[in-house]
């Protein structure tokens, strides 16, 4: 086999299993190999391939899924090159072609001569494993499918250069590693510097799911539209009151736009001081980067805010076009005030400065949305349509008498308190079967 021969696809990180089985593939009926060593290591590559499947969720042939996977993970010039974009010119595709006709005879071996050779028929569970519905550690069930299908779709190309075509709409369509196939990360920082984690377990939201807010959320989705068309679009601000669907906003945004090229990174105060850092690896990729800051607040004596007031506008270095800030906030002004600041104190000369300093913040969002509380009836609307939704038959008249007893006790009117007590009627109902 020629895995050494390989000029763009390289550095894929679980290389061992490869040439383990790459070796074995080009010496098991050599005679000058020992041929319980060589069976010994069949076994051990047999164990990390099962291991592969129970870790990643896969399926069928588990060696044509770990080839994909490298494939479908390994950020060269080519597969960066096409993501979302698909297809791109040069002689990087002749370069790639090279690998693909290399990982073609990966896919095309025939493993019945080396089974019966080394006496491994149990190798026949690799090509054929049935999974169980164990969840994957490291991608959601659509991503994992989306991995084992196209696995099988390589198995029907004719040639590398059917493969390769196969693989470039893959990157089109999906795009290309971690940012690929993934919709939402979040920043973690240790000894070894940043580095951008994906989140495997976000909220199924959508923005239909959202009852009310029709102008709030028509706002986000016109400024979230032109962001990921490449028009202008604006940092925004989600301010209001608590439970009012600012966060869930943010979530049905990275769900709704994810096949458009979206993906949210989350970020938390005391990291904004990594943002260049999670910026520079980001901005020369394909897709649109929202930067996510929740319940974004500062008291007087915190001054993180500082390094997003530079981030965001005010640095040498231009803010990248596929870069946008999304922040939610109970403040409207972000940064805690007081009367002093706008009365002045004989210890400072220009009250004013401090009041601007504050304010500055804010105003580097060019859209700001309000979401404020819904009254009754807006609440007992939003009661009846979720109790529709999840299909509860109660009467509707007691439905609404139980609602506001609810929120009464439990935060007043919101859409999260609606939510919460439709969740407290669920549990009630599983728990009678």
């Amino acid at each position: 086999m020629r895995e050494n021969e390989l000029i763009v696809y390289k550095g894929f990180g679980d290389e061992a299993l490869l040439y383990d089985m790459a070796w074995l593939m080009s010496h098991y009926n050599d005679d000058f190999f020992n041929i319980e060593d060589k069976r010994s290591l069949l076994y051990d590559c047999m164990h990390r391939l099962i291991d592969l499947a129970g870790h990643h969720g896969f399926y069928g042939n588990l060696w044509h899924c770990y080839l994909t996977n490298l494939l479908v993970n390994n950020e060269n010039s080519y597969s960066k090159a096409c993501e979302i974009r698909g297809e791109v010119g040069g002689t990087i595709n002749q370069a790639a072609l090279h690998d693909i006709v290399i990982f073609k005879e990966f896919y095309d071996f025939d493993f019945s001569g080396m089974m019966e050779l080394l006496g491994v028929e149990a190798f026949s569970l690799i090509l054929s494993y049935d999974g169980c519905e164990q969840e994957s550690k490291v991608y959601n069930e659509r991503i994992c499918k989306s991995i084992c299908t196209l696995a099988v779709k390589f198995t029907q190309n004719d040639s590398p250069e059917e493969m390769k075509a196969t693989l470039t709409e893959f990157y089109k369509e999906y795009g290309v590693g971690k940012f690929g196939l993934h919709k939402s990360f979040r920043v973690f920082h240790d000894e070894d510097g940043v580095s951008i984690v994906p989140i495997l377990n976000i909220a199924h939201v959508y923005l239909d799911d959202l009852i009310g807010y029709e102008l709030p959320k028509q706002k986000l989705i016109e400024n979230t539209e032109a962001f990921v068309e490449g028009r202008k679009a604006n940092n925004c601000l989600l301010f209001g009151d608590a439970g009012t669907g600012k966060s869930s906003s943010i979530k049905a945004i990275a769900n709704e736009y994810y096949d458009r090229g979206l993906r949210v990174i989350e970020v938390y105060k005391h990291q904004f001081q990594d943002l260049n850092d999670v910026i520079a690896r980001i901005k020369n990729r394909n897709y649109k980067f929202i930067i996510y800051m929740d319940d974004l607040s500062f008291e007087e004596f915190e001054i993180e805010y500082k390094y997003l007031k530079a981030v965001i506008e005010g640095g040498l270095e231009k803010k990248p076009d596929n870069v946008l800030i999304y922040a939610t906030s109970n403040r409207r002004h972000l940064i805690k005030e007081t009367f002093a600041d706008k009365e002045g104190r004989r210890d400072q000369l220009h009250a004013s400065d401090t009041v601007q300093e504050k304010l500055s913040l804010v105003y580097r969002f060019g859209v700001t949305i309000f979401f404020c509380s819904p009254d009754k009836k807006e609440f007992q609307e939003i009661v009846r349509r979720l109790a529709s939704r999840y299909k509860i038959t109660m009467p509707e008249e007691e439905l609404l008498l139980e609602a506001n007893k609810w929120e009464l006790s439990h935060g007043g009117l919101s859409g999260r308190t609606a939510q919460q007590f439709i969740d407290y009627l669920l549990g009630k109902r599983e728990k009678k079967f």
